[in-house]
C-alpha cells in the first residue's frame, strides 16, 4: 500500500511508502495484575460476596463521554471484551420501529419491499409477516432459537392459521403495517424487517403481537427457571402480549418484574398512539441513547464496578439508576484522574489491536483475520508458540484452545457476522477435535448474538454463522480506500511503464509510419519512476521508430492513468 500528501500546490502528490505495521501485542499479565489491584480497592463486604462467585473474573464498565461521540468499553480482568460506541445513523437504526406501507410484493422472492420513509425501502420477506397473523414469535423447534417457550397468553382464543400464500391478498399495495428493523442497512442493501415486534427492559422484552411467553435458556438454574415461570403467571400481560425474561431477570423480585412490564406497555402505548396519528410512513421508536443502553444490557449483578468520567454522564447513570435498579447505584464512580480514562486502563491500545489482521497470542503464535463481503476468514499460526507440554498433540491442542478464545473475542469487538471460517492447526485425534470444538461453543456461548458453530470439517475447518445486525466495526470506522478502490493493492510503476509502450506502439500503427511527436500525460510519481528507471527503454523506442516522446506531470492524474496526446 502507498499513502500519498499533497506538499505544496504545484508539488503536486508525493508517494510514501508505507512502513508495515506490526501487530501490537498486549501483555496479558501486566493486565491482570493491575485488575487485582484495582480488586484490592473494594469494601470488604464486596469482596466477600466476590469469593462466593462462581466466575470470580473481575469486570468493569469504562465509559468514555468526554467527545460528543461516547464510546463504552466492558473489561473482564483488565482485557477488552466489549465495545459499543456511537455511530452514525445508519447503525443506530437496528430495533427502530417504523409505521411504512407496501410499495410492492416479489411473489418469485416470497418477499415485498416497504415504505419506511427512507432512503431505501425495507425487505419484509413473508416468513416475518406470519407472526403478526397468526400471533407467534419465537419457536420452540428452531434450535438457533435461546428461547423456551412456556406460556401462551391467549385464554382459549381460537385463530385461523394463514400460510405464505394469503399473504399478498391479506396486505395488497399501499397498505399500512408497522415493522421493526431486525438488520441495519449494509452497504448497498436496504434494512431488512419484521412484524415480529420485540421492545427489550431491563428484565424482560414485550413481544406485543405475540401471544408467546418465554424464559432465556441462559438461566441453567431448574429452581430459578421455576420461580420466574410461577412469577409469569402473576404478570397483568394484556391479551395477545407475551413476554421474554431476560438473563439478567433471574434472581429479580415480582416487584422489579413488574415494573419493568409497566414501563415496557406505556413505551408500547406511546407507539400505538403515534402509530395511529401519522399519515405518511415515519419512524414511531427508536432504541435508547448508548447510555441506557448500557445501563439496561451490561449493568448486570456480575458487574463489580462503573467507571464514568464525565459528571454530567455520572449523574445520569445514577437517576437512570434510581428508577430501574437501585440497588446497583453503589458500583457506579467518577474518574477524576488526570490521564484520558481509556489511557489510563490501556483500552486504546487493545482498541487499536480490533484492526490489525495479525493478532497475536498470550504464548506466542497469532491469528489472521480478514474480512471479505460473503464471508470472514480467520487462520491459526502458531509460529513461536510456547507450550506447556512437552507432547506435540497436547502442545496443538493447547495452541488451538487460546486461538479459539481469542477468535471469539475478536469476533464479538470487531462485530463480525455471516458466515467465519476458522482454519485451526491440523489435530489427528478425534477427542481433541471434538474438545476444541465443545470449548468453542462454550466461548461463543458468551456473545449475546446467536451463533451456530459446526464440528471441523474434513478439511480441517470449522465453520461459524453469527448473526448480524448491522455492520462490522471495520466497515464502521474504516472507508474504502478511494485510491486502490478497496482493492488493497496499486499496478507497479514497471507494468504501467511497459502498458504505456504498448499504447505508443498501437498508436504507431494506426498513423502507418507517418512522422509524429506524443506528449505524454502522467502523474508525478509515475513520471519519476520512467526517467529514473526506464528512460533507456523509451529513448531506444524513440529511436527505433523515429518518434519524439516528452512527458508532463498532472497532479490531477491517478497513479495509474496516463494519456497520450499527438502533437
Amino acid at each position: 500500500m502507498v499513502e500519498f500528501k499533497k506538499r505544496k500546490q504545484t508539488d503536486g502528490i508525493q508517494f510514501i511508502e508505507k512502513p508495515k505495521q506490526k501487530p501490537v501485542k498486549i501483555n496479558v499479565t501486566e493486565l491482570k495484575e493491575a485488575t487485582k489491584e484495582r480488586e484490592k480497592q473494594e469494601s470488604l463486604w464486596q469482596r466477600f460476596l466476590n469469593f462466593f462467585k462462581k466466575d470470580k473474573h473481575y469486570s468493569e464498565i469504562i465509559i468514555n463521554g468526554l467527545l460528543p461521540r461516547k464510546r463504552v468499553a466492558v473489561l473482564v480482568d483488565g482485557i477488552l471484551e466489549n465495545l459499543e460506541m456511537d455511530g452514525c445513523a445508519n447503525q443506530q437504526m437496528f430495533g427502530a420501529i417504523f409505521k411504512g406501507k407496501f410499495q410492492n410484493l416479489e411473489p418469485g422472492l416470497k418477499a415485498a419491499f416497504v415504505d419506511i420513509g427512507q432512503e431505501k425501502n425495507a425487505f419484509l420477506h413473508y416468513w416475518d409477516v406470519l407472526p403478526l397473523v397468526n400471533g407467534e414469535g419465537f419457536n420452540e423447534s428452531n434450535p438457533e432459537d435461546s428461547i423456551e417457550v412456556v406460556h401462551r397468553n391467549t385464554a382459549g382464543e381460537s385463530r385461523k392459521k394463514y400460510t405464505l400464500q394469503d399473504i399478498p391478498e391479506m396486505f395488497p399495495i399501499g397498505s399500512d403495517i408497522v415493522v421493526q428493523i431486525s438488520k441495519s442497512q449494509i452497504g448497498s442493501k436496504g434494512p431488512r424487517t419484521t412484524t415480529n415486534i420485540s421492545i427489550p427492559g431491563r428484565y424482560l422484552v414485550l413481544t406485543p403481537c405475540s401471544s408467546q411467553c418465554g424464559i432465556s435458556r441462559k438461566i441453567e438454574d431448574k429452581r430459578e427457571r421455576e420461580r420466574l415461570k410461577k412469577i409469569l403467571k402473576k404478570l397483568a400481560l394484556p391479551l395477545g402480549m407475551g413476554v421474554v425474561f431476560r438473563t439478567a431477570s433471574a434472581g429479580s423480585s415480582l416487584k422489579q418484574l413488574t415494573r419493568d412490564l409497566q414501563f415496557l406497555l406505556e413505551t408500547w402505548q406511546k407507539i400505538q398512539t403515534k402509530v395511529n396519528n401519522a399519515k405518511n410512513p415515519c419512524l414511531v421508536y427508536h432504541e435508547p441513547s448508548l447510555l441506557e443502553r448500557t445501563v439496561r444490557d451490561f449493568l448486570t449483578e456480575d458487574i463489580d464496578r462503573v467507571l464514568v468520567d464525565n459528571e454530567e454522564d455520572y449523574n445520569f447513570v445514577l437517576n437512570l439508576l434510581e428508577r430501574i435498579a437501585p440497588n446497583v447505584k453503589n458500583k457506579v464512580s467518577l474518574f477524576k484522574d488526570p490521564i484520558p480514562i481509556f489511557d489510563r486502563y490501556n483500552i486504546e491500545v487493545q482498541i487499536e489491536q480490533m484492526f490489525a489482521s495479525h493478532v497475536p497470542l498470550p504464548s506466542g503464535g497469532e491469528i489472521v483475520i480478514q474480512e471479505t463481503e460473503a464471508l470472514t476468514s480467520i487462520d491459526v499460526n502458531t509460529s513461536s508458540h510456547k507450550g506447556v507440554d512437552d507432547e506435540s498433540s497436547h502442545f496443538i491442542l493447547q495452541a488451538n484452545m487460546e486461538a479459539a478464545r481469542e477468535v471469539a473475542r475478536q469476533v464479538r469487538l470487531r462485530n463480525i457476522g455471516g458466515l467465519i471460517i476458522v482454519d485451526f492447526v491440523d489435530m489427528k485425534q478425534a477427542k481433541h477435535r471434538r474438545l476444541l470444538h465443545q470449548f468453542v461453543q462454550q466461548e461463543f456461548d458468551k456473545d449475546k448474538a446467536r451463533s451456530n458453530v459446526l464440528p471441523i470439517s474434513a478439511l480441517g475447518i470449522m465453520q461459524i454463522t453469527r448473526q448480524r445486525h448491522k455492520e462490522s466495526m471495520l466497515s464502521q470506522l474504516y472507508s474504502r480506500c478511494p485510491y486502490c478502490g478497496g482493492e488493497g493493492v496499486l499496478k507497479s510503476s514497471w507494468n504501467l511503464a511497459m502498458r504505456m509502450q504498448r499504447e505508443i506502439l498501437s498508436q504507431l500503427f494506426c498513423l502507418k509510419g507517418q512522422d509524429v511527436s506524443f506528449k505524454i500525460l502522467l502523474n508525478p510519481y509515475l513520471k519519476n519512476y520512467i526517467l529514473t528507471q526506464c528512460s533507456r527503454d523509451f529513448a531506444d523506442l524513440s529511436d527505433q521508430f523515429k518518434i519524439r516522446l516528452t512527458f508532463k506531470e498532472d497532479t490531477n492524474l491517478h497513479v495509474e492513468n496516463f494519456k497520450i496526446v499527438r502533437e
